[in-house]
């Protein structure tokens, strides 16, 4: 899947890579998808809970070694 920005949040302890994603989503025009790579172990549970509180899609999740991949479709 095609993605519109990404964001490299890998390093980056809770709650940071979540307030990083919200941050630039809100930047993002509706309809857009956000390629977010954390290798935080915490964010396999952060992620799809910022997700479904926000409002905001997890179209797609993948792990690439110690980065998981996060692709985020704003609402």
């Amino acid at each position: 899947m095609e993605w519109d920005q990404e964001l490299d949040a890998s390093g980056l302890l809770c709650p940071l890579p979540v307030l990083k994603a919200r941050k630039r989503l809100q930047a993002m025009a509706q309809g857009e998808v956000l390629r977010l790579l954390a290798t935080d172990p915490a964010a396999v549970i952060d992620v799809p809970h910022f997700c479904t509180e926000s409002g905001h899609e997890l179209v797609g999740t993948e792990d690439d070694g110690e980065t998981q991949i996060y692709l985020i479709r704003h609402a």
